[in-house]
């Protein structure tokens, strides 16, 4: 309330300045005989997401003394070695500010990791940074927690970063904010808030800065989530290396043979990393949060859109990718560059298949049920299945394939191929992959598109739509995409995909989760000492903490690591271990399991803190 009132004052005497958004490239303060000096302000100020003339709100923030305010704050960025003087001066009337990370790193034994600054007063804090990696501070004015500010104080946090000596890096740093009614709980992580708002450096997309790169060129990003909540970061379209990972206070530095390669990398609240990745191929490309509300349209800073969320949107008389998403979402252009293009590939006529998608009788126009059929591959299967997922794709690596989407639904809709390496106009946002010049449309009812692309790897992958996601994905639109190596045949009964997706009633969406479309999966059968292999997919709206064990009883089974969103992990890191994995939003993993004697096992899928919300059984005979 105090703050609130503070807030109040502060407009009714017209002392709100505007905040100006901070993309990172300037470091703060000044740097002189290895001491950085730097002063900080914490000010009101009128902050705009979503671009300047759009409605703002009164935040708190950071600033430099004698300059604007600043969202993210004042980055810190020091060669190893450097020691830092911060005087740090509270502004906002009746409040106490507490300081966190302004901290030598590494961070010693017992070191205390808190400042706090009365209104009007300032205090100056010294330490070292010795240790390179990516780090942040954060400050609250409120006494909540890291993961619990959701108001006034939530955006007061700034990037720290510290550099090798005597190396130059062209990394760009990207802090993830948010700005919320509450936070998410356990029992209810999907909520659908009156105000969420998700930025990247201060601001929400469409309005976040476009990043431009050309093909060859090696992209490092510093991603800081600085948010209070968890966020699977997705990059459409190409692999990325993640490079180290951190929690603030320590980063820890991969050597090659133990750096993930990945599509979508769950990143906990306070989590930091950086990755590396190639833009191989010129076009648009999204890096964004997979949990789909951080991602789904909203109105002006993040406010709730008038109408139930079960009502379609008018996906056709609209840009799909600028009007019908919104918050943490980051765009990337990518040009042709001066690279040697890679040889032509051999002129092979694509293997072509039909993905139809058409009404099925168990839905209705506000809680609709779509069926997916391919035909191509055998018989499709009947409208009136139950299954509430795509049917699986088997393809070949290095075979070309022309899958054409068929959409008998009466809303428009568009595939994405979730983790493939395809060029950008087959990618599926629709109004935004492609180039300009030939921007890939939104699928009509009643009209079709033809996706063409050649996997290049074997894997684990899968098909969504990338349309209205929060009604379409629980009507069934989403489905495994496999990969195999040339010659290898696809033996369902052994090779099993547990697409992991949320259910089509609201009701029941806190309460289970659906594996390969259905509330109770159809068992698999197998012999005693027959591989298993296990094709986990996270798919669900908003379950980005789940776990997948596998029990006999209660006891904990053991499972061989194969590979991550369809990466094959080395050979030192294929080894046995227990039978549990958090997966998250747009995650996959691959597990061989081999069971040792007859009997029911379970494969579980849990919440984070291990109640249980789905089980396939798995029957194993003599």
């Amino acid at each position: 309330m105090a703050v609130f009132l503070v807030i109040l004052l502060a407009v009714w005497v017209g002392r709100i300045e505007q905040i100006r958004i901070n993309d990172n490239l300037r470091p703060a303060g000044t740097l002189r005989a290895g001491v950085l000096s730097l002063r900080l302000d914490t000010r009101l100020g009128t902050w705009h997401p979503d671009g300047d003339d759009a409605p703002g709100a009164t935040v708190q923030a950071f600033a430099e003394v004698g300059r604007e305010l600043q969202i993210p704050g004042p980055v810190v960025r020091v060669p190893a070695g450097t020691e830092v003087a911060v005087t740090v001066t509270n502004s906002i009337p009746g409040t106490v500010l507490t300081l966190h990370g302004l901290v030598a790193r590494p961070l010693p034994a017992g070191a205390r990791d808190t400042v706090q600054v009365p209104a009007g007063a300032s205090r100056e804090v010294r330490f070292r940074l010795d240790a390179p990696g990516t780090y942040y501070y954060w400050g609250t004015t409120t006494g909540r927690r890291f993961n619990a500010r959701t108001g006034a104080d939530a955006q007061l946090s700034g990037a720290i970063v510290v550099d090798e000596p005597g190396v130059h890096r062209r990394d760009r740093i990207l802090v993830i904010g948010q700005w919320a009614d509450t936070t998410p709980t356990e029992a209810n992580p999907d909520a659908y808030m009156q105000r969420l708002l998700l930025v990247v450096n201060g601001r929400s997309w469409p309005h976040t800065e476009r990043l431009s790169y050309s093909v060859g060129d090696s992209v490092q990003w510093r991603v800081i989530n600085a948010s209070a909540n968890v966020h699977p970061m997705h990059l459409h379209g190409f692999y990325y290396r993640v490079d180290s990972r951190g929690d603030g206070t320590g980063d820890t530095t991969y050597t090659a043979d133990r750096r993930d390669l990945v599509v979508t990398e769950r990143m906990r609240d306070g989590q930091t990393m950086l990755m590396t990745w190639v833009p191989e191929r010129a076009g648009n490309w999204l890096f964004h949060c997979h949990f789909t509300s951080h991602f789904s349209r909203r109105g002006p800073l993040g406010s709730r859109l008038d109408g139930p969320i079960d009502a379609p949107h008018a996906a056709h008389a609209q840009n799909h990718a600028l009007e019908g998403m919104s918050g943490l979402v980051v765009g990337i252009g990518v040009t042709a560059g001066r690279t040697t293009p890679s040889s032509p590939a051999a002129d092979v006529a694509p293997r072509r298949l039909r993905l139809s998608m058409r009404p099925a009788s168990a839905g209705g126009a506000r809680a609709p049920v779509y069926a997916l059929t391919l035909e191509g591959d055998g018989a499709p299967a009947a409208n009136d299945s139950g299954v509430r997922a795509g049917p699986p794709i088997v393809l070949t690596r290095g075979n070309p394939v022309a899958i054409t989407v068929v959409n008998r639904t009466p809303e428009p809709t568009a595939i994405h191929w979730h983790g493939i390496e395809l060029d950008s106009y087959f990618d599926g946002v629709a109004g935004f992959s492609g180039t300009p010049q030939r921007l890939s449309p939104v699928i009509a009812p009643g009209d079709s598109f033809e996706a063409r692309f050649t996997p290049p790897r074997a894997g684990t992958f899968i098909y969504h739509t990338h349309v209205d996601e929060l009604r379409q994905e629980p009507a069934g639109m989403s489905g495994a995409l496999i990969v195999l190596e040339p010659g290898q045949r696809y033996d369902p009964a052994t090779d099993i995909p547990v697409l992991i997706s949320t259910p089509r009633d609201s009701a029941e969406q806190t309460q289970f989760v659906l594996l390969n479309g259905r509330r109770t999966p159809v068992p698999a059968e197998v012999r005693v000492g027959v591989p298993l292999r296990l094709r986990l997919i996270n798919i669900t709206l908003g379950r980005p903490s789940m776990r997948v064990e596998v029990r006999r009883d209660t006891t904990l089974q053991s499972w061989r690591a194969l590979a991550k969103d369809g990466s094959e992990l080395p050979a030192a890191r294929q080894r046995m271990r227990p039978a549990r994995q958090t997966i998250s939003i747009g995650e996959t993993y691959d597990f061989e399991f081999t069971p040792g004697e007859a009997g029911e096992y379970r494969l579980e899928v849990q919440r984070a803190n291990g109640t249980l919300i789905a089980v396939m059984l798995l029957r194993i005979s003599t």
